[in-house]
Formats: structure tokens, sequence, C-alpha cells
């Protein structure tokens, strides 16, 4: 009987990672490495009810790798990362965004390993049309950035792991999610939002062609991003970039109606103004092209934003989770 190969979740207690983990629980995969760097104790009671076997600090990693402490590794799903669109620091970006993926894309690449990965769709810019299939970007910060020159690098390699798989993430919900702070969904800040004070802060269009609220993205319930990435693990022999969204944008105001309605509330909505750092970079319509995806041989349905904020909100935030 050969050695166990493992599976690592980098970010794995993150809001992605641990509903991940859970999936991967449920199918039986109970020989789980961790890899996170969380600030304080909340990441971690994402993972107080999961099965894993190990825990690594994310600057450990290339150490127990190297010295193969972690036996044989089957497949990294990577998906931790800075996620905070309004840093800076590109060389922090590049060093924690890019350089660590390619370190972890090149082991898997030399051990005939799996690597499925989140990229963003932050790496399109203001103007694109969101196909996963279109490569000259620009995207509108430096994280964006940092996702799209990793991108590019796992495409242009000549040695790659047996599976490679970047999956650009758009607008992300659901449970798991209170440690993000406000790098967090807007159900989850809206739903907050209202229980303190009634009403709902939207930011105001600097955009003539929208109204204000009705900014737009493409939602999408977290489940439906565990059942996208499990396709591909389930799927070794398909490799590439794709977007993962619903291919539906829906407006800033459909989303906080949403959420009143969860509530049996009526909407109250005002309109604040957004950021000054923000206006320059921000995004007034994201909607993900599914074509590859379904291509790929994707053929699930997503939830309409109505069920998943519905699910979320009543099976989750009005319980404390």
């Amino acid at each position: 009987m050969g050695a166990l190969k493992r599976i690592i979740v980098t970010g794995g207690a993150g809001f992605i990672g641990s509903n991940l983990v859970q999936a991967l629980n449920d199918l039986g995969h109970k020989d789980l490495i961790i890899v996170d760097h969380p600030k304080g104790e909340e990441p971690l009671s994402n993972l107080s009810d999961l099965k894993y076997t190990d825990y690594l600090d994310r600057n450990d990693l290339f150490d127990a790798l190297e010295k193969e402490k972690l036996g044989e590794i089957e497949t990294i799903f990577h998906l931790g990362a800075c996620t905070d669109t309004l840093e800076k620091d590109k060389d922090f970006l590049f060093s924690n965004n890019t350089s660590y993926s390619k370190k972890l894309f090149d082991y898997c690449a030399d051990r005939n390993a799996r690597f499925i990965y989140a990229s963003s769709g932050a790496t399109y810019g203001g103007d694109s049309a969101f196909s996963d299939a279109e490569r000259n970007l620009k995207p509108l910060n430096a994280y964006g950035e940092s996702k799209h020159r990793f991108d590019e690098m796992a495409r242009n390699s000549v040695k790659k792991p047996s599976q490679w798989v970047g999956l650009k993430f758009f607008n992300v919900y659901g449970p798991k999610e209170a440690h993000k702070g406000r790098e967090s969904s807007l159900v989850f800040q809206a739903y907050h939002q209202i229980m303190k004070n009634g009403s709902v802060r939207l930011f105001k269009s600097y955009n003539e062609e929208y109204k204000d609220g009705e900014q737009k993205r493409d939602f999408i319930y977290v489940k439906d991003v565990v059942k996208v990435i499990l396709f591909f693990f389930k799927n070794p022999g398909t490799s590439g970039i794709f977007n993962v969204g619903t291919g539906k944008a829906r407006t800033f105001l459909d989303l906080a109606r949403a959420v009143f309605a969860s509530l049996h509330k009526e909407p109250r909505v005002e309109f604040v103004d957004m950021l000054e750092g923000l206006r320059n970079q921000y995004q007034y319509s994201t909607e993900a092209d599914l074509t590859n995806l379904r291509a790929a041989g994707y053929s699930e349905k997503f939830y309409e934003l109505e069920e998943g904020v519905k699910e979320y909100v009543q099976n989750y935030l009005t319980r404390g989770a």
C-alpha cells in the first residue's frame, strides 16, 4: 500500500477556504493540511467544527515542503492571499500574491501534483468584457495587478503541474466571512447596518451612466463557488483559467432590497460619498463571462441573488453564525 497522498488548503481558515474544507470533509477528506496566517483568533473559529490533520503558519509552509515533513502532496488548493483592494504596497502584494503563488505552482509542477488557485475578478479593468480568454488586462488596483501577474506566469510557464486551474472569483458572499471586516461582502455589511441603524448605506455614483445604487456586480454565493472548485477537483484532466460568477450582474440596490426582504423589513437606503481613493479605481459594472466554464462541462445552476441572500441571512446571520 502506497503512502497516503495529502491535500493542502492555503487560506484554509479564511472565508472561501473554510467553506471548501467543510465540503472536502463532507466528501470524506479528513487528512488535510490547513495553511493560514490569521490575525487574532477569529478566523480559526471557522475551523472549530472541521476535521484536518495539520495547521501551519503560511511562513512555515515552504520549509515544511522542502524538508518533506508533510508527506506526498496530491493537490494544493491555494486560496490564501492579501485581498485588500485598497492596499498600496505593491512590493508586499507581489511578494504575498504573486511570488508565493509561483513557488507553490513550481512545487506542484516538479512533483506532478495538482494546483487549483484563487485568481480574482479584480484582474479586469473598468472597460473589460470580463472574458477569461482575454489576456491584455489593465487592472484598476495593485491587488488586481498582483493576481493578473501570476495568472500570466501560470499561462506562460513551460513546466506546469499535472492540473492547474486559476479561478477568477467575482463578488462572493456567504457564511464564515465575519473576520473580514471592511472586506466582508455587502450582504454581511448590509445586514449589520440594518440591525444597528435600520438602513443601508450605498455609495453615490460618479458616473453619469449609472444612477446612485445602480452600480452592478456579479454577486455569487460561496456555496456555488465551492461547487465550482470541487468540479475541477473531480475533473483532473481540465486545466486553465476560468471565471467564477453567476454570469448575471445585479445592482447594489437589488442586493440591499434582498437583505431587507429576508428580514421582512421595508427598504431604507441612503447614499453616501465614495472614498476619494476609490473613485478612480472603481468598477461600475462586473459580469462574469461563463463561456469557458460551461464549455469545460460545468452545468450547475447558480443561486439567484434573492435565494442566496435569503438563505445566508436567515440560516446564518440571524442565528449568529
